[in-house]
């Protein structure tokens, strides 16, 4: 299901241009300011949970998953050289698993562990809430990535789309209306991350629901991606 070819030029379409650069500065921002709020605050609960959920799982995960996904198979689509990709006998799901494993690996690298260094920097004396965080950036971030990706062969605007629904979805509304938490892939994850760490990030769901929720959307943001592209006109549409 994975190809090396297409995960080392997946790697090559991320850090060739200039999402790579973006994707280096928001952990950089993530641990230097959870280092500046310790300074500040010291070890204090509240400034650490308001610097990881507020900051981490809410802006800059899904932030590192939007930059990894939409790098990999947009700026093909735009530019048409998707065309020499798909007219190769490999899989569609091949294709979306195989590019998925570069941002899924992004999510590790640049949104876990900054998350988790931010967490033992603000809490050195309870390691179990930063571990809880990297945890709940895994799994946000790879539903992410699915959901990502699946706009990523939908449209050509798939950062803007992306964005707009981080901004509006799960960040205005989200924080305005308490029923998005059954539909928001960040609150799942910060129940998830609640559960892990022994704190309460979001009240009224089950983290059953949370896992079962984020691992369909994985599931079915990989699924349809790769459907999406098995119907994909190599003569120019979307």
């Amino acid at each position: 299901m994975i190809s090396g070819t297409i995960v080392r030029l997946g790697v090559g379409s991320i850090f060739g241009r200039w999402r790579g650069v973006l994707l280096f500065l928001l952990p950089v921002v993530l641990v230097g300011l959870s280092v500046l709020v310790r300074f500040l605050a010291g070890e204090d609960f509240a400034a650490a949970r308001n610097t990881l959920y507020g900051l981490g799982l809410v802006v800059v995960v899904p932030l590192v998953a939007l930059l990894a996904t939409s790098g990999l198979l947009a700026p093909e689509i735009d530019d048409g050289s998707i065309s020499y990709l798909l007219a190769k006998p490999i899989s569609r799901y091949t294709i979306i698993a195989s590019k998925l494993v570069v941002s899924a690996a992004c999510v590790v690298v640049f949104g876990a562990v900054p998350m988790l260094l931010a967490g033992v920097v603000l809490l050195p004396g309870d390691p179990s809430v930063a571990v809880g965080f990297a945890v709940g950036s895994v799994v946000a971030g790879w539903a992410y990535c699915a959901l990502f990706a699946l706009l990523s062969v939908m449209t050509k605007h798939a950062v803007v789309v992306g964005l707009i629904y981080l901004l509006i979805w799960e960040g205005l509304l989200g924080g305005l209306l308490d029923g998005i938490r059954w539909l928001s892939v960040t609150r799942w994850a910060g129940q998830i991350a609640g559960s892990i760490g022994d704190i309460s990030l979001v009240s009224d769901l089950p983290t059953t629901y949370a896992v079962i929720a984020t691992a369909v959307v994985i599931v079915a943001g990989t699924w349809l991606s790769g459907r999406r592209l098995r119907s994909f006109n190599l003569t120019g549409d979307e």
